[in-house]
């Protein structure tokens, strides 16, 4: 679980979002919406513990994220970014067991059951075919899985993701959402990843996020209708569900 209280984050002396408070869950993927420049990535990066809070708290699990050491962050939050991974010569299995750094000790060595852990996050999201493949030869779908296989590997009970369907054809975006709302649902994780997929953001969530205006909005598809946040932030369009 997260929980936001008074939280105002930015950069430096730029304040983008200010006095959020808000909790997220376990057991529910949320879909963070809004315009390019409001402040999604700049949230997501503050909760994962990459930009300081201007001021008010990120709980996580309880804890104030700043009194968490680097090792104990990491087994709390795993985190995919849309930044292009570019790393010459490395194997996606190897980029997937990067995520069991947390577990494996100084040295890095990987058990057995690391070594399930990885294929099975790679099956989750279909990439077993790839393992054996660098990743300068996968297309930018492919590295977007891999990245998210690297994310379960973590096994951390929450998941930041900035936009894990940007590079995804229609049907792997549904599919990508699908896995991420059934995670939730089935292993207790709290999930919050922003998109642009609006339609889908409606039909394939527990709850939504919306930021406009220097503030966030949230509740359920029906509820961000009856209140008519929703209409506002699509601006009278319709998104046929």
């Amino acid at each position: 679980m997260i929980e936001l209280q008074h939280l105002t984050v930015g950069y430096g002396d730029r304040v983008v979002l200010s006095d959020i408070n808000q909790t997220l869950r376990a057991g529910q993927m949320v879909c963070l919406l809004g315009a390019n420049g409001v402040g999604k990535s700049t949230l997501l990066r503050t909760l994962a513990g990459f930009l300081p809070p201007l001021s008010g708290q990120v709980l996580l699990q309880g804890s104030d994220l700043l009194t968490l050491s680097l090792s104990e962050r990491s087994r709390a939050v795993s985190v995919v970014l849309t930044e292009r991974v570019e790393v010459p010569y490395m194997k996606v299995e190897d980029l997937v067991g990067m995520g069991r750094s947390p577990y494996t000790g100084f040295f890095g060595t990987l058990s057995k059951k690391d070594q399930a852990i990885i294929g099975e996050a790679m099956e989750m999201v279909g990439i077993t075919c790839l393992a054996g493949r660098t990743i300068d030869t996968l297309s930018d779908g492919e590295r977007q899985k891999a990245l998210l296989a690297k994310a379960l590997a973590q096994q951390t009970p929450i998941i930041l993701l900035d936009e894990p369907t940007a590079f995804l054809d229609f049907h792997a975006k549904a599919s990508t959402l699908r896995l991420m709302l059934q995670l939730a649902h089935e292993t207790n994780k709290t999930i919050l990843l922003s998109t642009h997929d609006v339609g889908m953001a409606l039909r394939l969530s527990d709850a939504l996020w919306i930021v406009q205006d220097g503030q966030i909005s949230t509740g359920t598809t029906a509820t961000l209708t009856e209140n008519g946040a929703l209409q506002n932030f699509l601006h009278g369009e319709e998104v046929f569900l």
